[in-house]
């Protein structure tokens, strides 16, 4: 019973295929294609709404010289919020439940934004290590703790994004079972679990829309330490 509630995290294979790249893939053929318009229709108008929004809201904490990859940080946050959207809905697999895949976006970024501080300005990059007005016997201890800090910062990323998303689906998937289990036993529990579901429902969506933006914000803000 235990390992049946973990089976929803098991990439899918067919004929021995693993099909979590066509999942990957799959939210792109969703939005609309553009073409030499501004606007076509109202869903095309509500795409570029949304993404300027996010655009927006991801470049606040950067400066000019980081503007430059709105491209990358919008492209990535529309990617994470739309996997994890559609992985709320029955029999479909969520690829950001899968710490290799989380990985393989947090830590080719977070090394992109270190390798741009230490050219651009590694006096800067290399001063984060060590705290202004720090006490002589204190330095090599602060630049153990800083370095690691820094270095746990791409495993960070991905272990939040695939804890929070995984409790959220083991979540559902019990009060889900127990809802059923409950249907033909105690009918007036089973409700009251069905409403609870409906909730927990709601809040996953939220939670799947946040910790998108949290991981993109979060490596806009490594971005700015280092430009």
């Amino acid at each position: 019973m235990n390992l049946s509630f973990f089976d929803q995290f098991t990439s899918p294979c067919l004929l021995g295929i693993p099909l979590i790249l066509l999942s990957m893939l799959f939210p792109a053929l969703l939005f609309p294609t553009p073409n030499n318009r501004w606007i076509t229709n109202r869903l095309t108008t509500l795409q570029l709404w949304f993404v300027h929004l996010i655009t927006k809201q991801l470049m606040i904490p950067l400066n000019k010289a980081g503007h430059k990859w709105a491209l990358i940080l919008t492209s990535l946050m529309t990617f994470l919020l739309t996997i994890n959207l559609l992985g709320l809905l029955p029999y479909t697999f969520t690829p950001t439940t899968q710490l290799s895949m989380n990985m393989a976006l947090a830590f080719p970024l977070w090394l992109a934004t270190l390798l741009v501080g230490l050219r651009n300005q590694p006096s800067a990059s290399l001063g984060h290590l060590l705290p202004e007005g720090t006490p002589t016997p204190l330095i090599p201890a602060l630049i153990m703790i800083e370095t690691t800090s820094l270095l746990i910062r791409p495993l960070a990323l991905g272990v939040r994004l695939t804890a929070n998303l995984t409790a959220g689906h083991l979540l559902i998937q019990l009060i889900s079972t127990a809802t059923t289990a409950l249907l033909p036993i105690i009918p007036a529990v089973s409700i009251l679990t069905a409403l609870i579901l409906l909730l927990l429902t709601i809040l996953e969506v939220a939670v799947a829309m946040i910790q998108a933006y949290v991981f993109v914000l979060l490596l806009s803000l490594y971005l700015q330490e280092n430009i």
